[in-house]
């Protein structure tokens, strides 16, 4: 690729936004498809099995080019990802016409919204609803390491700091879709066989990144406190990590922060490491084949929901160690195994809960779409029924499920809000429309009756003045040079003239043709105007 001077504005954009996401696929987009080019094209087109063509010339070569429809590209991103790449999304910022105006050369503005990466996706289509899909950051810090991970897709957000012969523990513990480690410590001899394992996970950044001062004012920064003591006491090079993390997430999210709860801090020794051989011995998640039919996880999951299948999953990875919280625990299992009919009711209620979590995230990221406002409704309006569930007949309830259900709270107006503002019938996508319930909103009520009933409002109009003329062989009709007119035949025009003198409709005269006479009215042009669009505005 090259910033050939005679190459054509659309490609010199190209080449600018390219030169700043080199190592990514840039899905550039065109009208309704993201195309790519050079290299980038040649290897998408492999990887995805799709033909590669040509576009124009540079430096006198043809220039590769291939490219996936907008409407179904989060397939192939899924495809992509899985395969260990990552994409950077070049949207069109501005409507093609308002480029025009600014002449015919012009280049509709583009830019980078953003990056996609193993550890950043958000997408269900992409995800394992019953998986955690964690991004890791690995820092040194003298004998000790400090790492910090996130799941984007849930917000949750956790620390710790572990000896260095621990590393491999805590990979196959957490499992993170992506490690980003400083090119400092990939240099590291020490780290070598452990950074090995996770290789094709590897995100390296340069090691100026890794500042515990700049780390620490962006934590508090953007958890809006003085300090981060609240919070647990972190080790230098916990906080650097986690500084990391956000500086990560803001950069592939492009400024746009997804909902993360507070960092928790897991304390050393607090959970049960297993190195990666052991983990893989005791066939947690997989058999020794690599099958995970006959996994103790396999075995023990029967979770109704992603959520509880993530928390089981998360539960068998880090077995506990501390004798209280393990007793906390079975105390909640001995409530559940004693009370076989609140068991079966909350799976019932539960079974038909939406995954909130990841909507949420979706939803704070503005990647959301109607059935993620619907997740948030229809999880909050389940909570007076579990509450009445728990709080009868004087059950007596452990003290953890207690202070679980209390903190559920009551949110009767957001979920009033919500029922009266979403339709029945919800799109995936916001782009669909559609999903505003009638009646909520007047405006958009008005543009749905221009767009789905124009036709009986012209239909209507038509037969208005046909009886005011009394001429019954008036017509409203439609064409791309005059829009809507008012026709009747030569030997009607003047009747239609002398309308306004009776105190009727004023017909504004239009075109005389060989046997027909063409008018307008202010209220038709109106309409007109009103229905012109009335299906994009209602969208918008």
């Amino acid at each position: 690729m090259s910033d050939n001077k005679i190459a054509t504005p659309m490609m010199k954009q190209y080449f600018a936004i390219k030169e700043q996401h080199k190592d990514y696929l840039l899905f550039y987009r065109m009208g309704d498809f993201y195309e790519m080019f050079f290299d980038d094209a040649v290897k998408a087109s492999a990887a995805l099995d799709i033909a590669l063509t040509k576009r124009g010339k540079d430096s006198g070569k043809d220039i590769p080019m291939c490219g996936v429809p907008v409407a179904a590209h989060d397939i192939y991103l899924q495809r992509l990802i899985r395969k260990g790449f990552k994409v950077a999304i070049c949207e069109q910022m501005e409507d093609p016409a308002e480029a025009k105006k600014r002449g015919a050369s012009s280049c509709v503005q583009r830019e980078v919204i953003r990056i996609i990466t193993p550890g950043t996706i958000t997408e269900d289509s992409i995800l394992d609803a019953r998986k955690n899909n964690y991004l890791l950051v690995v820092c040194e810090g003298g004998q000790e390491l400090g790492i910090a991970w996130v799941d984007v897709s849930t917000g949750e957000f956790a620390t710790e700091s572990i000896p260095a012969a621990f590393l491999g523990a805590a990979f196959s513990r957490l499992d993170a879709s992506e490690v980003i480690v400083s090119d400092k410590m990939l240099a590291n001899p020490r780290f070598y066989e452990d950074l090995n394992e996770v290789k094709d996970r590897l995100t390296v950044l340069a090691n100026v990144k890794f500042s515990a001062d700049n780390a620490r004012k962006r934590l508090e920064n953007m958890f809006e406190v003085q300090t981060l003591d609240a919070f647990g006491n972190f080790s230098k090079s916990e906080v650097t990590a986690a500084g990391v993390l956000i500086d990560y997430i803001e950069l592939t999210q492009k400024g746009q922060m997804p909902r993360l709860q507070k960092p928790k801090q897991l304390i050393d020794g607090t959970v049960m490491e297993i190195d990666a051989s052991s983990r893989r011995s005791l066939e947690i998640f997989a058999s020794l084949s690599g099958e995970r039919g006959s996994s103790l996880l396999y075995i023990m999951d029967k979770t109704v929901t992603g959520p509880g299948a993530r928390l089981l999953a998360q539960q068998l990875a880090s077995p506990l160690t501390d004798s209280e919280e393990i007793n906390r625990r079975l105390d909640m299992v001995d409530f559940f195994l004693t009370n076989p009919d609140i068991r079966d009711k909350v799976r019932e209620l539960l079974h038909a809960s939406p995954d909130v979590e990841r909507s949420l995230s979706r939803l704070s990221l503005r990647r959301g779409g109607p059935r993620d406002l619907s997740a948030v409704r229809d999880t909050l309006a389940k909570i007076p029924a579990f509450s009445a569930l728990f709080y009868q007949n004087g059950t007596i309830l452990p003290e953890t499920l207690d202070k679980t259900l209390q903190m559920m709270g009551v949110h009767t107006h957001l979920v009033d809000l919500l029922e009266r503002a979403l339709g029945k019938d919800l799109p995936l996508f916001i782009r669909d429309g559609g999903f505003i319930a009638a009646g909520y909103n007047p405006e958009l009520d008005e543009l749905r009756t221009l767009r789905d009933e124009s036709r009986r409002l012209i239909a209507g109009l038509q037969n208005k003045y046909s009886q005011e003329t009394e001429v019954s062989s008036l017509k409203i009709c439609h064409n791309n040079v005059l829009g809507y007119y008012v026709e009747v035949t030569a030997k009607h025009g003047q009747a239609l003239l002398e309308s306004e003198a009776k105190g009727k409709t004023t017909f504004i005269h239009r075109q005389t043709l060989a046997n027909t006479a063409r008018f307008t009215t202010v209220e038709l042009s109106s309409l007109e105007e009103k229905i012109r669009g009335a299906a994009e505005k209602a969208v918008a």
